[in-house]
């Protein structure tokens, strides 16, 4: 889910990149409600959390659409250096998650758990791994208790998302009537998103309509949508109170629908609820990133959902292995206290691989700059080919696991 980068020290322009820029620290915040809500959903203790994973949609079609609109604002959007950036920020991360939930799997999964991981690895990889799950036809709802990696068909779509809607932007958002443009292209494209979602959401297995790219294309649209300068005008112009107001109103209606939704068994959920869903939080973002120091702006920024929010991408890649692998019950405890234990130590993976991996080369420390970073690059692919052709191959229908112990991703 790049939903999840930190926001705390990220600046938008107000308007059309040519206005005052505001902190959007309570972005940060939503983030870590949503990645909280997923956790609990995963863990069989939220049936509606899976619906966090639209929230960080939404969250990363808005803050990326206004970045690349103030790039055009200046006269060029530089796409490579957009990339490079996208591909610092998400895929160091990902790989040593990737590397070392093989292991773990080798280490402590089952014969079919470790099979199918090191089915999914290539397509991992290759950012396509929702089409790969589309594609052999394997249930969402039902079939991610024997896979590892079934969660990140989330980052595929969003780094699919980030292949080309750049290139949209480039084109359209230059000169005058940039912003007019780009809006009525992310309005079109959202509605030509929903009519798929429509079209595929009467099937009696919902994974196309869950996991494909054009189908779900309508909350990152909706995202890019509430960051052109039309919207943010509107949003800006709601007074105080009664932006707050909203914005609680929002946030209530968002959480009813986490703890009221029952999986994809929810009626309407892919009749237009998901749709309905990225709507709000598309409005709730806007309002926030409009008056971030507002009462439900402080609120949504305070210190324990801002700080979950800036571990979420990395407490997102490791959490569902950790759930999966992580004996059943673990220190005697079962029930909440699995729970307790699987989010501890999710939350201490992501904290270890945000200081050692993610922050350094955010940050392009020595090592991951210049040469340097060239040869910690080609090791680490080296090192991550070498782990997927070393770890064995084990027999087919060798092994079980009880799927139905949590709940699909």
């Amino acid at each position: 889910m790049d939903v999840r980068r930190p926001l705390r020290q990220a600046r938008l322009p107000v308007s059309g990149g040519t206005g005052p820029a505001a902190r959007v620290a309570p972005l940060d915040g939503l983030r870590g409600l949503a990645v909280a809500a997923v956790l609990l959903f995963h863990a069989g203790r939220l049936g509606g959390g899976f619906l966090g994973v639209d929230l960080f949609f939404v969250l990363s079609g808005f803050l990326i659409t206004g970045l690349l609109l103030a790039e055009a604002g200046r006269g060029r959007v530089g796409l490579a250096a957009f990339w490079g950036r996208r591909a610092r920020r998400l895929l160091p991360a990902l790989g040593v998650t990737v590397v070392a939930t093989l292991v773990l799997a080798w280490a402590f999964g089952t014969p079919s758990v470790l099979l199918f991981a090191l089915d999914d690895v290539p397509w991992v990889a290759a950012q396509a791994v929702n089409w790969h799950f589309i594609g052999e036809q394997i249930g969402y709802w039902n079939a991610s208790g024997t896979r590892v990696f079934a969660h990140l068909w989330s980052i595929a779509v969003e780094w699919q998302f980030y292949l080309a809607w750049p290139l949209v932007v480039a084109l359209a958002g230059r000169g005058r009537g940039g912003h007019g443009r780009v809006a009525a292209l992310a309005a079109a494209g959202a509605a030509v998103s929903l009519a798929l979602m429509l079209a595929h959401g009467d099937a009696v297995d919902t994974t196309r309509a869950y996991e494909g790219t054009d189908t779900r294309a309508f909350a990152l649209l909706l995202g890019a949508l509430a960051a052109t300068a039309p919207l943010r005008r509107g949003f800006a112009r709601v007074p105080a109170p009664a932006a707050d107001g909203l914005c609680a109103a929002l946030a209530c209606g968002l959480g009813a629908a986490w703890v009221l939704t029952d999986g994809q068994n929810a009626p309407g959920l892919f009749r237009g609820g998901l749709f309905a869903h990225s709507a709000a939080c598309a409005l709730l973002i806007g309002l926030l990133a409009a008056r971030p120091d507002g009462r439900a702006g402080r609120l949504a920024g305070s210190a324990l959902p801002r700080r979950l929010g800036e571990l979420s991408y990395s407490l997102y890649l490791w959490h569902w292995p950790v759930y999966l692998l992580l004996p059943d019950p673990v220190f005697a405890l079962g029930g909440w206290g699995r729970t307790a234990v699987a989010i501890g130590v999710s939350l201490l993976a992501a904290q270890v691989t945000k200081t050692l991996v993610e922050d350094p080369v955010r940050y392009r420390a020595r090592w991951a700059s210049g040469r340097r970073g060239l040869l910690a690059l080609a090791a680490g692919l080296a090192v991550a080919a070498g782990v997927w052709a070393a770890v064995p191959q084990p027999h087919p229908g060798a092994g079980s696991v009880d799927i139905g112990r949590l709940t699909a991703p």
